[in-house]
Order: C-alpha cells, then sequence, then structure tokens
C-alpha cells in the first residue's frame, strides 16, 4: 500500500459539502468483486457517511447482478453472510458508458461533453468542497483498466491537475483498488497538499481478491477495499480518528 499525505482527519474529509465518485472498471461475473467493492462502497457513504445520494457518482457496468452465473440474481454480497449491497444503488453510467473518457469527463465536470450520456450526471463540487474518488478494477504499470480501455497514469494526473487548477475542491482524497496500482501516483501526483491518493499496491506489487464464496463461485470482494469500508463503518464518523490511523491498522 501506499500512502501520501494522510495526516488528515477522517471527520474532516467526510464533512461538509462532500461529493463521491465511485468506479467499477471491469465487466463479467468472474470479477463480481469489483462491482460488489463499488457497491458496498456506496452503501458505506450513504449510510453511514451521510453523503446525499444526488452527491455520489457511480459507474459499473451492471452485468453481474443480472448475470445467468450468479445464483443468487439482482443481488450483491461483499462478504460472506453479509447484506446485499446492490439494493438501492443508484448507477449513473453503465455498460458501454464506463470508459475512462467519460470517467475523466465526470471528474473535470464537463456536463455538456456527458449530455445524453447515462444519467449526464457529473461532479460540480467547488473550492470549500471534499472530493472521494474509489476505483476498482484490474491494472498493470501506469495504467488501471475499464470494460473496453485504459486509463494511463498521465491521463489520470493531468486531470487531477486541471481540476487543482479549477478549484474543483479543497480536498481531494483517492482510494485505488488495482495490482500495481502505485504506479498510477508514484512520482507524478500532482504536488498539491490537497490531494491524498492512496493504493492498494505499491508499483510493482499486486492487490489481491478475499472472500472467495463456494456457493457464488467467486471471490466476494478484495482485500484493500473491503478492509477500508468495513473499518470506516465502525470509525467513521469519529471526529479523531484519521486516514493515517486507517491505513497504519
Amino acid at each position: 500500500m501506499l500512502v501520501w499525505c494522510v495526516s488528515l482527519v477522517l471527520g474532516v474529509v467526510f464533512g461538509g459539502e462532500n461529493w463521491a465518485v465511485l468506479v467499477a472498471g471491469s465487466n463479467g461475473y468472474d470479477n463480481y468483486r469489483h462491482q460488489a467493492d463499488v457497491c458496498h462502497a456506496y452503501q458505506v457513504l450513504t449510510r453511514v457517511g451521510g453523503f446525499p445520494q444526488d452527491r455520489v457518482l457511480t459507474m459499473m457496468y451492471d452485468d453481474v447482478a443480472t448475470s445467468e452465473e450468479n445464483p443468487l440474481p439482482g443481488k450483491l454480497f461483499n462478504r460472506p453472510s453479509g447484506p446485499d449491497v446492490y439494493a438501492g444503488v443508484h448507477i449513473d453510467y453503465r455498460g458501454d458508458d464506463v470508459t475512462p473518457d467519460n470517467f475523466l469527463k465526470v471528474l473535470r465536470g464537463d456536463k455538456q461533453a456527458l449530455s445524453g450520456v447515462g444519467s449526464g450526471r457529473v461532479l460540480e463540487s467547488g473550492p470549500d468542497d471534499t472530493v472521494f474518488v474509489f476505483f476498482a478494477d484490474h491494472g498493470g504499470s501506469g495504467f488501471i483498466c475499464f470494460p473496453n480501455g485504459y486509463l494511463y497514469a498521465d491521463q489520470l494526473n493531468e486531470t487531477l491537475s486541471g481540476m487543482v487548477q479549477a478549484q474543483k475542491f479543497n480536498k481531494l482524497v483517492f482510494y485505488l483498488e488495482a495490482c500495481e496500482s502505485g504506479s498510477m501516483f508514484a512520482g507524478i501526483l500532482p504536488h498539491h497538499e490537497g490531494v491524498i491518493a492512496i493504493t492498494a499496491s505499491k508499483s510493482d506489487q499486486s492487490s489481491y481478491a478475499t472472500y472467495y464464496d463456494e456457493h457464488l463461485y467467486t471471490y466476494l470482494g478484495d482485500l484493500f477495499s473491503v478492509s477500508w469500508m468495513e473499518d470506516s463503518e465502525v470509525t467513521l464518523l469519529n471526529a479523531s480518528y484519521t486516514l493515517e490511523d486507517q491505513v497504519c491498522r
């Protein structure tokens, strides 16, 4: 795991005017865990963190809950004997709308470019707001995967730099779940005190799935992702609890 600038209180990160962008970059039943991660994150933010639903934007292919391979159709689980995390999740961009280009347009707040695409909703945050971004999928050195393409480190960091210049946030926290995910930020993350990036692995390491379910025949989650979410479910409202506390537990 790589951590930058983590001496920030979670109560501040998740307080005030908060926005979130949640992305599952994969499709197919074998990748069940990524969509389950994102759905669980949606539940944590809206039900525990108090995020208004109209300030949480989601992108996921949305083919797993309805897959013929799913023994429990219409439901997704992120841990054994856990709750259905799919219920109530509003999905803004699904299917072929889940692309690197659309993801960056959402972050930039390019509403005109997304007119007629999915819900058309974008990040409309301002200079006093906090933005939380969570992405879960596969990755490699300098890129992360989408159903039909790749997002490269230089593209992502150029967008983050543009968001800094456009005063799109006061603080931005990015949690990235993917193999070699550290390579998306190491040495190229914009040098701005308001940008915090936390990744599942270093630049040359794998990240790992967890909670294999013998009934569903798949992994329900990713180790990094379920760790921060399960921790947040019990600590999110603790004003003295920091991001450093979370990642170093």
